[in-house]
């Protein structure tokens, strides 16, 4: 895999030694000098983001045609020497942006100001704090508290409408503690690792990929005297960081003299680590087993069963809501890197040959942020599309993978996650597994960066194929024929004998390469075997090429008279982290808001789909007669099956108002009567009046979707009441 920085160097031939290199870097340093004293807007940032990546995409349209006509030489430098000032202007501006987040009152907070603002309310408000707090706490695992369960529940409640109710969904709910046997047909009990490094003198555990990313990216941010080359050499680095071995993993951090963050002493040399929680089942400790790392193990294990219950027909999807354990090396950002968390993962099963969706049209013309790999290859940036001519292009595999892309989407929108800051990065090339057809990451902008909080991928039939040959139970569906057929069939034999003397203990992902290959792929190599007695054979899974010899595998077609075709259904696997969609949504929710900076109040903006409480009811003042409508219409809300709270504290109704705006309820009911009450939305601030008798249902319809605020602005009487807030 070529990186961005070979493609961009390999048609920049004069970067290197053109003598205009020391001006534009010079230019560069000053657009980063001059960003803090310009303080501009994120909106300011974002338009003038998209207007220089446009002037980036025609001038290098530009270069390309200037070659292509066979310009002079130094007409082609000139057009680069342009094209390289917008890249580092646009490069300047994306650093800019990446600094700042956007305050609800439309101010730019920094990144560290705004996550703290943020990460300070849900703690002390008790969304969620520190596990086994009073004894220190342990790293990356975190308890919810009350309105963090509330939102979590709605969160998954809402899952389970928008995907189980609406696709018909086979739900289940397996053990977290899996069998060994099980984790070992699916590659997680030998590949599941991360690379890992101690300091050398306090033992402390540290990701190798982690400490060689951040450095990186420091260096790029924050060393205003990198040199160009340095520069590339850095990207160049994060560009590849998935496709390092240990020796090189390890190479680079002894080059850029990385040492432990927190002592500054040396690291060890990387070495693998297995991320599964360790367990025995049973008293006698033999049988082992570990925490599961996803749910969507035991799903693939019941296939045949859930292909029965489903009446023997494809396609059908089953889906499961659990807990998953992952013994991360050094967990960080809060919740979105822990050891413990809730994933929520479909399995759409489907025939392999017919990837197409009835319902496809259904989101056919959604269009938002995509970030096709070849975009990422050639330094551009998600662009908006429509995802049926994505899918039509074949940006986008196939129907089925589109489809649920497109509910996706809607699912994160409808919880609050805000559109500009949503996207789907198609996994590149070293990302992707070698059996996968597709992979796309529905990615959340957030203080951290850009964060995976979806997988949607085309997972082809590896994970029936692998449990099938491991169980001997055959996972596979059937489609009968009306009348026989004479159909010939591929048949890959690999001779796992002559493959063990000659690869050893790589034997496994030869013969799983081998067998995986397409029709096309086999074929040439069936030539190539009958006219060398020998092929050269990439196998993804060791990142390396093999020598393949005749006598090593057996490659033929045979025609057969079936009555039906027996085969083993494609897997489109759209995996959920709940709780980075959470954090998320918290960041992307929250606001202050005040006359100044002393006097800012903390908003959680939660649509009351998943509002940890609906709805707040205060009397006005400590009177019997308003204390007794408030119980009065906090039954008829228990009654309407509204959560709500009733608060009887002497505070005024603005520090009361404020304090349940913190918590991200979106309406308040004041009781200042007996037979007419206020209604307030929480961000408007705006006020109805409206009957006791009717408040519990126009709550309901405003919580459950049916009617909005402005439905209500529009049909009540107006209530005026400007200082309550102010109080």
């Amino acid at each position: 895999m070529r990186s961005v920085v070979a493609r961009f160097s390999s048609s920049s031939p004069s970067i290197g030694r053109h003598s205009s290199i020391p001006r534009l870097l010079s230019r560069f340093l000053s657009l980063h000098r001059l960003a803090p004293m310009a303080a501009p807007s994120e909106e300011s940032l974002r338009k003038a983001l998209a207007d220089k990546q446009a002037a980036v995409d025609s001038r290098g349209n530009a270069v390309r045609a200037l070659k292509a006509a066979k310009a002079s030489k130094p007409e082609i430098d000139a057009a680069i020497e342009a094209l390289n000032s917008l890249k580092l202007e646009k490069s300047s501006i994306e650093q800019q942006l990446q600094a700042i987040v956007r305050g609800g009152d439309g101010s730019s907070l920094s990144r560290e100001e705004f996550r703290q603002a943020v990460v300070n309310t849900l703690e002390r408000r008790l969304f969620y704090i520190p596990s086994f707090k009073i004894y220190r706490g342990v790293a990356g695992l975190y308890d919810y508290g009350p309105p963090g369960c509330a939102v979590k529940a709605n969160v998954l409640s809402f899952w389970r409408q928008h995907f189980v109710l609406e696709e018909n969904m086979l739900e289940v709910d397996c053990p977290c503690v899996t069998p060994e046997i099980v984790l070992k047909a699916s590659g997680h009990v030998d590949k599941f690792t991360d690379l890992m490094v101690k300091d050398e003198k306090t033992g402390t555990c540290y990701r190798a990929d982690h400490l060689l990313k951040d450095f990186c990216n420091e260096k790029l941010q924050k060393d205003l005297t990198l040199s160009a080359e340095k520069a590339a050499e850095f990207k160049h680095v994060l560009a590849t960081l998935d496709d390092l071995s240990a020796d090189e993993l390890g190479a680079k951090i002894k080059e850029y003299g990385i040492v432990a963050p927190d002592t500054k002493n040396p690291l060890s040399d990387p070495y693998p680590f297995n991320l599964m929680f360790q367990t025995s089942i049973g008293p006698s400790g033999l049988l082992r087993g570990f925490m599961r790392p996803e749910t969507a193990q035991g799903i693939f294990v019941n296939f045949k069963d859930l292909y029965y219950y489903n009446g023997n027909r494809l396609p059908f999807a089953a889906a499961q809501i659990g807990q998953a354990f992952r013994n991360e090396i050094s967990p960080r950002q809060g919740l979105l890197r822990v050891r413990e968390f809730t994933l929520a993962e479909i399995e759409h099963f489907v025939d392999p040959e017919d990837k197409s969706h009835p319902k496809f049209q259904e989101v056919a013309d959604l269009e938002f942020l995509m970030f096709p790999r070849e975009q990422q290859m050639s330094g551009q940036s998600a662009t908006k599309m429509c995802l049926g001519e994505a899918v039509s292009k074949g940006t986008v595999n196939n129907e089925t993978l589109g489809y649920f892309i497109g509910r996706v989407y809607l699912f994160l929108t409808h919880l609050g996650i805000d559109k500009e800051r949503l996207r789907f990065r198609q996994h590149l090339a070293n990302e992707m597994a070698h059996y996968a057809a597709d992979c796309w990451d529905a990615e959340i902008e957030c203080s951290y960066g850009w964060i995976e909080c979806v997988g949607i991928a085309d997972r082809s039939a590896y994970d029936l194929r692998a449990h099938t040959e491991k169980s001997g139970v055959a996972l596979v569906a059937a489609e009968k024929f009306t009348q026989p057929r004479e159909v010939e069939k591929l048949v890959i034999t690999p001779n796992k004998k002559e493959l063990g003397q000659a690869f050893s203990r790589s034997q496994k992902n030869v013969v799983e390469a081998l067998e995986a290959m397409t029709e096309e792929e086999a074929m040439k190599m069936k030539a190539a075997l009958e006219s060398k007695g020998a092929d050269e054979f990439l196998v993804c899974t060791l990142g390396e090429t093999v020598t393949i010899k005749a006598s090593m595998v057996k490659i033929s077609k045979e025609k057969k008279k079936e009555h039906q075709r027996v085969f083993t259904p494609s897997v489109i696997e759209p995996s959920f982290g709940i709780g980075r969609i959470i954090y998320c949504l918290y960041e992307h929710s929250f606001y202050r808001r005040g006359k100044n900076k002393e006097e800012q109040l903390n908003v959680f903006r939660f649509p009351p789909l998943v509002a940890p409480i609906k709805c707040t009811v205060f009397p006005l003042i400590q009177k019997p007669e308003y204390e007794a409508v408030a119980q009065r219409i906090s039954k008829l809300l228990t009654a309407a099956g509204v959560s709500h709270i009733i608060d009887m504290s002497g505070n005024t109704i603005g520090k009361r108002y404020a304090r349940t705006d913190e918590l991200g309820v979106p309406f308040a009911i004041t009781a200042d009567s007996e037979s007419d009450v206020t209604i307030r939305e929480r961000d408007s601030k705006d006020q109805v009046r409206i009957s006791v008798d009717e408040v519990a249902l126009v709550v309901k319809g405003l919580t459950d979707g049916q009617r909005t605020w402005a439905d209500i602005w529009a049909a009540y009487p107006h209530h005026s009441s400007a200082s309550a807030d102010d109080e």
